[in-house]
């Protein structure tokens, strides 16, 4: 692909020449689990070549993997100074369990957002939804679960994870883009989880107004119709790009039309309840979900 510079194979290789670096787990938010893990970059050369940040228990393996994804940012500035990873303490959460944790750099994002600019509808960014008066929302979702796809597929293919003992867990965009995955039901994926699913939100800048509201729910209900991958969606009282009347609406369009999701409201979390998976102290909060969760689908 000749978009992609070498100054961003360059990025990655330095990103794998990062030391990793050893956790204790009992500082990884969970006194029940015992696993000590390592953390580490990695290069993963799918076929839009992406840099991923992985944290895993010590050992050869296999895993079981869970794969997380990150929000989106519409603003290529703010993509550019984008985090390695936004939610390093609930991936060290899942780790310490004995998973092997792959929570990607979406393309667009870090070194790939300054090394390689935007040209009109083309550039590494490939989770657009256009314009608020016609928001394709449905093929921005597809876009982060076909990467999804990839990683599922190399890391079979490499033999480091535990076939369909998948789960995926997404944030915001992150979170729609699981929502997506779900609708194409991959036999390697057991579970889906979001935390503050959506697209279009805070438009301008501006807290409750979302954009195209009625089309995200419309794309929803098209996602639960094929969507048989049991879901759990979390959302927060105090968010204010997703918030609980337009979230309510998303469940229930997508259990309608055949999705199957548990959906939970929290209470208000800090000033801003969108980020609520990124903070350390919400772990004690959604973790007990999620073990129930989870244990319910062995």
């Amino acid at each position: 692909m000749q978009f992609w510079h070498s100054s961003f194979y360059r990025s990655l290789l330095k990103a794998v020449l990062l030391m990793a670096c050893f956790v204790d787990p009992s500082r990884a938010g969970d006194q029940g689990t015992s696993h000590p893990i390592r953390e580490e970059i990695w290069a993963l050369p799918l076929p839009l070549p992406t840099f991923a940040y992985v944290v895993r228990p010590i050992g050869d393996g296999p895993f079981p993997l869970v794969i997380m994804n990150h929000g989106v940012s519409l603003n290529p500035i703010e993509r550019s100074f984008f985090p390695l990873v936004e939610f390093r303490d609930a991936a060290k959460w899942f780790a310490t369990r004995g998973h092997l944790v792959v929570a990607p750099v979406g393309t667009g994002y870090g070194a790939s957002a300054i090394d390689i600019p935007e040209r009109a509808l083309y550039g590494p960014f490939i989770a657009k939804v256009g314009k608020c008066s016609n928001p394709n929302f449905r093929s921005a979702g597809m876009a982060v679960a076909q990467v999804d796809l990839w990683i599922i597929d190399y890391m079979v293919a490499e033999k480091r994870i535990v076939p369909k003992d998948v789960i995926v867990v997404g944030q915001s965009g992150g979170g729609w883009g699981s929502i997506a995955l779900s609708s194409v039901n991959p036999p390697q994926v057991k579970a889906i989880i979001t935390f503050a699913a959506g697209r279009g939100g805070r438009v301008d800048g501006k807290p409750n107004n979302n954009c195209a509201p009625d089309k995200l729910v419309e794309a929803t209900r098209e996602f639960g119709r094929t969507s048989r991958v049991p879901m759990l969606w979390i959302y927060i009282e105090n968010d204010t790009f997703f918030g609980p009347a337009l979230s309510k609406r998303m469940h229930e369009a997508f259990t309608a039309s055949g999705g199957s999701a548990e959906y939970h409201l929290m209470p208000p979390f800090g000033n801003e309840g969108h980020f609520f998976i990124g903070s350390p102290d919400a772990i004690p909060i959604w973790s007990p979900l999620v073990v129930k969760f989870l244990e319910d689908r062995r």
